[in-house]
């Protein structure tokens, strides 16, 4: 089945982890971009998507919950092209709904404000870069502890069976004050790197949800928001080992592993 076959009924979507990386992806034909759209065609065309992406981070928790969510360019200083993408795929307030339903953990508001930032419009167009299948976001609680996160991740898994493509959007690692274009990739980076690798294969989750406990948690992670999508996509996929494709980094201290549950 390709990007082009719908999911039926009784086909289980995957849930994916994307290491999204420079905005400047939307643009670009590289490796990590490649990986995106081979991926992409690998899998049924979903009938909706719901990202959590490490760029909407609120207090409490939403989902966008309009007809047609707005392209944010939540970014400065880049080339003027970037500003120039639109993406103008449908939301769903149908699934928004059905996400509030599911969600028990915690309430879900929905949100008429947001829109999709560029952790999950700069993926998606590359990924399906004809805008018609219908995304809602999900924000991010960045106090939620990490066993909340996961079990609002195991509520929202039902959504697979509904056809509906769980996509979390960050880094698992990513220090922006440590950027260098010159540099191999930083000894912490690599350490934090292989602790994520190794934990999604043996699917430690217990581990990945102690992630902060990693020596190099600090230097990977000065903050945790571009981690934390993992936890929603690990909770969604549970006891799914996935394929584990992308793992460079880019300027030395971003790492763009991706994981594909459930393919």
């Amino acid at each position: 089945m390709t990007a082009s076959t719908p999911a039926s009924a009784g086909v289980r979507m995957p849930a994916v982890f994307i290491g999204h990386g420079s905005p400047e992806n939307a643009l670009e034909e590289n490796a990590f971009t490649r990986g995106w759209k081979a991926l992409a065609r690998s899998l049924p065309r979903p009938k909706a998507i719901l990202c959590i992406s490490a760029h909407w981070l609120t207090e409490g928790t939403a989902a966008t919950a309009m007809a047609a969510p707005r392209t944010i360019h939540d970014f400065y200083g880049f080339p003027p092209a970037l500003y120039e993408i639109d993406y103008p795929c449908p939301g769903s307030p149908d699934l928004a709904a059905r996400i509030r339903k599911a969600v028990q953990t915690v309430k879900v508001q929905p949100d008429a404000e947001w829109g999709l930032d560029h952790g999950t419009w700069s993926v998606l167009a590359n990924m399906y870069p004809q805008p018609d299948v219908p995304v809602v976001q999900l924000s991010l609680d960045y106090y939620l502890p990490p066993e909340k996160q996961y079990q609002i991740g195991r509520e929202l898994a039902s959504l697979r069976a509904e056809g509906v493509l769980i996509l979390g959007s960050g880094n698992l690692v990513h220090n922006l004050t440590a950027i260098d274009f010159r540099a191999a990739p930083f000894p912490w980076a690599l350490d934090f790197d292989h602790f994520v690798e190794d934990a999604l294969a043996r699917r430690d989750d217990d581990a990945l949800m102690r992630y902060h406990e990693r020596r190099s948690a600090r230097m990977a992670h000065p903050t945790f928001d571009h981690f934390l999508p993992l936890l929603y996509v690990l909770g969604a996929s549970e006891g799914e080992t996935p394929r584990q494709f992308n793992e460079g980094f880019f300027a030395g201290s971003v790492g763009m592993r991706c994981a594909a549950f459930g393919e």
